[in-house]
């Protein structure tokens, strides 16, 4: 890793080994902030805020409040400041401990090279630790609380099926499905808020594709003009489909008995000219290794 960092009496041109043997402690660190669903830690919070303003020569502030998420802190501001705009207020927000990810490369270099340089940066680096994003104003510090739930996918997407992917304290939830964000009926009342048609005509692609996932490919694909490419004998390899979904184009997928007894289908690559290489593919295997398939199934 290379680059030129200045310190106040010296560069820092290159990284030894044993600097770069350390990222992971401080990967961990960091994420660890970030993702933290602790409520406000409000002393600790108040006197890191306090060192900051003094910091850059400006007075302590006077007024602190805490509230329960963005939305909370937007109405408690337009309390305060009826002349500003949501939007504003939204936009005049600190990321607080969503600031992990810049604040881990100073703390970094602070701490391992002797980068002193950043060290007005440290009351930042503490408050972050206490508490989610915060409002700054002349006299007034609005802190917000942490997330009590975020969950995600096993690629560390956002995602939940069954519920909200990050949940506030006062209720306020964000929906999403690998990383993309959903409408929040989709999850919690989608027998009636998502149908095959709602899903097919849905303006944006990429939630049109979780739609069509939540639902299930093999419902979905019933309200489609597919095509059999390929069938095999053996229903738990299955049938080679192909449909023209609008906007997207020609697509193909596996449609499979699974062991529990139920039809399924899986997206597979236009490449796949069979059930069977389909089939393959799922279970990262050719056509040749994949055989009659694994001895068990499930």
């Amino acid at each position: 890793m290379k680059g030129t960092l200045k310190m106040s009496n010296k560069k820092i041109e290159s990284l030894t080994e044993s600097d770069i043997a350390q990222f992971d402690i401080y990967v961990k660190k960091w994420i660890d902030i970030g993702l933290s669903t602790e409520p406000v830690d409000l002393e600790n919070a108040k006197a890191a805020v306090c060192r900051a303003y003094t910091n850059v020569g400006l007075s302590e502030p006077k007024n602190f409040f805490v509230t329960k998420s963005p939305i909370d802190a937007i109405k408690l501001i337009k309390t305060l400041a009826p002349e500003k705009s949501a939007v504003d207020i939204f936009n005049e927000m600190s990321y607080g401990n969503h600031d992990a990810g810049w604040l881990s490369f100073y703390n970094y270099f602070q701490e391992v090279k002797g980068l002193d340089c950043v060290d007005k940066l440290q009351p930042l680096m503490d408050m972050v630790k206490y508490c989610g994003w915060v409002s700054f104003y002349e006299d007034t510090v609005i802190f917000q609380d942490r997330p009590e739930i975020i969950k995600f996918d096993d690629q560390k997407r956002l995602h939940c099926e069954n519920g909200p992917a990050i949940r506030y304290r006062d209720g306020f939830s964000i929906y999403s499905w690998h990383g993309v964000s959903i409408p929040a009926e989709w999850i919690e009342n989608k027998h009636i808020a998502l149908t095959p048609k709602i899903a097919l005509s849905w303006e944006n692609i990429e939630q049109r594709r979780c739609a069509c996932e939540i639902l299930g490919w093999a419902r979905i694909l019933r309200e489609l003009n597919s095509t059999v490419i390929d069938s095999d004998d053996d229903p738990m390899i299955g049938n080679l489909i192909e449909v023209d979904i609008p906007d997207v184009g020609r697509e193909k997928f596996l449609q499979v008995l699974c062991g529990t007894g139920r039809t399924f289908a899986i997206p597979v690559p236009p490449s796949c000219k069979t059930a069977l290489e389909a089939q393959a593919w799922t279970w990262n295997m050719s056509p040749k290794e994949f055989g009659d398939g694994p001895e068990v199934r499930t």
